[in-house]
Order: C-alpha cells, then sequence, then structure tokens
C-alpha cells in the first residue's frame, strides 16, 4: 500500500511536535532529530514530517513561502465522528493553533479547519459512511426516505 508524507517547513520544531501531539498523532523517534520530526497520523500510511525551515530548504532551490502569509496547502484528514472532529480541533486550539473561519456542515460531511502555529491549515472532517461509499446524493435519498 502507498504512504503519503506531508512535509511543513516549521520554524519552532519543539512547538510544533507538541501541537500536533495534541491532535493525537504519535512522534516516531526513529525518524526524529534536531532537524525534523515524524508524527503518524495513521500507522502505516500517512506521515507528517515537520521540518526546520532551513532543514526544508535543503530540497528546493525555490524559496520557501510564509504559511502565515499566503496559503498554498491545505491537508485535510477525516475522522470517525463530528465528535472526534471537535474534540481534535479544541485541543489543537488549546496549544496555540487558530481556527480562522466557521464550521463547514453539509449534513452528509462536516468539516473544521485549524491553522497551527506557523500558518499552516489543516481541515479536520467527517463524512456519513453512505455518502464517503455511494456519494452525497445517496445520503440525501437515505434522509429523504426517514423524513
Amino acid at each position: 500500500m502507498a504512504q503519503m508524507f506531508v512535509n511543513l517547513p516549521v520554524t519552532d520544531l519543539d512547538r510544533a511536535k507538541a501541537f500536533y501531539a495534541s491532535l493525537g498523532f504519535t512522534i516516531n523517534d526513529k525518524f526524529t532529530d534536531h532537524n525534523a520530526s515524524c508524527l503518524v497520523v495513521e500507522d502505516g500510511h500517512s506521515y507528517f514530517m515537520l521540518l526546520t525551515r532551513e532543514f526544508f530548504q535543503t530540497f528546493s532551490e525555490r524559496p520557501i513561502g510564509d504559511p502565515a502569509q499566503a496559503i498554498s496547502v491545505s491537508t485535510a484528514i477525516f475522522l470517525d465522528s463530528r465528535a472526534e472532529v471537535d474534540a481534535t480541533v479544541a485541543n489543537g486550539l488549546a496549544h496555540g493553533g487558530r481556527e480562522d473561519q466557521a464550521a463547514s456542515d453539509y449534513g452528509f460531511m462536516y468539516q473544521r479547519q485549524l491553522t497551527d502555529p506557523d500558518g499552516n491549515i489543516l481541515e479536520f472532517g467527517w463524512m456519513d459512511p453512505v455518502a464517503a461509499e455511494q456519494g452525497p446524493e445517496a445520503f440525501m435519498a437515505q434522509q429523504a426516505q426517514q423524513a
């Protein structure tokens, strides 16, 4: 199976590690040093690599943007329930994150946006299992039958 690593430049590695750990991600010490930290989102599949800005710069000749000033990516992570979305965002807010816009509730899908202390955007969401498997129209049809 494929693995996904999202590389994020950070200004304070210890602060970033604490923030992402507060969201429920675990640190993989085997791939963590003074330049980088690997945080496990989903064991065996998805990871965040938090990289000091200096180390991140070694991967490209192009200048690093400042995510606090301009958005270049938003990473979406879908969880098992709306309550888990709310709890995760609450933990992030308590550890230096910001919620710059209101939650989006589409009935079949619920999303909240959380900005980390460096300005990187995370979207935490939940999607109804019927909608996830069959599409939003199937969810709407199911709701109409129950009404």
